[in-house]
């Protein structure tokens, strides 16, 4: 429930602040990458990890022993499944995960050519100008240049992400043991005339928080089951981890959605290399899925978390990637819905006259109270 009466939302100039200060964090944190991803990270790690928390309270646990007992079983399970992971990859084996890669890599670049030379047969025009050679030029050059350039920059980068990437743990600690503690101690510095709409503003923030991380969590399930089941429908091979890989990159919009396509597209060209309908129909699976985001998934889990005009959702989504490339397209929508409920309660607070009075009088009451035995 929203917290701000419907009366006095928000109007043009308070807007004009919110979406200024969106773009201005979000300059700031593409400034700050390597502690923004674990941030986030943490956080909705925060939210994954806080349900089991509160159940155990309700139980009669203590709030410390409460996130050190989720904390620790999150540890455990992270802990094995990293351990199975290392086991599984340096299990005796037909073939490397890079001799994988390239299989995958040569059936996508096999099915780009197919694809190039039934679009020549079926348009005259197009083998004229030589199409499929052109294209099988440029995409021989761009994988071959890709490997010896930037291949090498690429492990480099994610070796050096690694250490930021393991901070966001020791954050979600810490969110679940002393998050109240730290709503406290901000509900502490604020005027008492304002205190019953700061209570308010902090309760909106968790709670859009809330809303936002949880309807992603449901999202990422409800994309997973669906893309898994139409994949195994058609024959691809492992379609769970297919659609757990493009339900994660399609946290990122646009970007996240175009890789994971090709993904599958790649997996489901080698799978079946004299057949192309394969991975024709993986295409198709793929693009029903989206439309069912769209307009069925997203306006379920996420469409109920932020109240967002869908205009300035979508604005916000291309200024996001301006200011911030994709790091920005990630984290605009919940900065946004945060900012909102930021801005909109700052804007009632400052506009209210009545708080404003009560603030001016107890301000003149602390001055005549602290000067009161001076009084000659």
């Amino acid at each position: 429930m929203n917290l701000l009466p419907t009366q006095q939302r928000a109007g043009p100039v308070v807007w004009s602040g919110i979406i200024a200060a969106t773009c201005v964090l979000l300059f700031l944190l593409q400034q700050m990458l390597f502690l923004a991803i674990p941030f986030l990270l943490g956080i909705v790690l925060y939210y994954i990890l806080q349900p089991p928390m509160q159940r155990l309270i309700r139980v009669g646990v203590s709030h410390n022993a409460a996130a050190l007992t989720v904390g620790f079983a999150f540890f455990v399970l992270l802990s094995l499944a990293v351990f199975i992971a290392v086991f599984w990859n340096s299990a005796p084996s037909e073939s490397s995960w890079q001799d994988m890669l390239g299989t995958y890599m040569t059936g996508g670049l096999d099915f780009v050519r197919h694809t190039m030379q039934s679009l020549e047969q079926q348009f005259p025009i197009l083998k004229q100008v030589k199409l499929a050679r052109t294209v099988n030029i440029r995409v021989t050059a761009f994988t071959g240049g890709f490997v010896q350039k930037h291949l090498t920059d690429i492990l480099v980068s994610v070796a050096g992400w690694l250490p930021s990437l393991l901070l966001a743990p020791f954050l979600t600690f810490f969110f679940l043991r002393d998050g109240l503690r730290f709503k406290k101690f901000l509900a502490r510095a604020v005027p008492n005339a304002f205190f019953e709409k700061t209570l308010c503003l902090l309760h909106e923030v968790d709670q859009t928080a809330h809303r936002y991380f949880q309807g992603l969590i449901k999202l990422t399930v409800i994309d997973t089951a669906v893309l898994a089941f139409g994949l195994w429908a058609i024959g691809v091979s492992s379609p769970l981890v297919l659609g757990l890989i493009a339900a994660l990159l399609a946290w990122v919009p646009y970007v996240g959605s175009i890789v994971g396509c090709v993904l599958v597209v790649m997996v489901a060209s080698t799978d079946a290399p004299a057949d192309p309908a394969v991975a024709y129909m993986a295409i198709g699976v793929f693009i029903a899925v989206r439309l069912l985001d769209d307009f069925i998934f997203m306006p379920m889990t996420l469409g109920r978390s932020l109240h967002i005009h869908p205009l300035i959702t979508v604005l916000m989504i291309f200024i996001g990637g301006m200011v911030a490339g994709v790091a920005g397209l990630m984290l605009v929508l919940p900065l946004l819905g945060v900012v909102m409920v930021i801005g909109e309660t700052l804007g009632l607070l400052i506009t209210d006259p009545r708080l404003r009075a009560r603030h001016r009088n107890a301000m003149a009451l602390r001055v005549k109270q602290a000067s009161a035995d001076l009084a000659v």
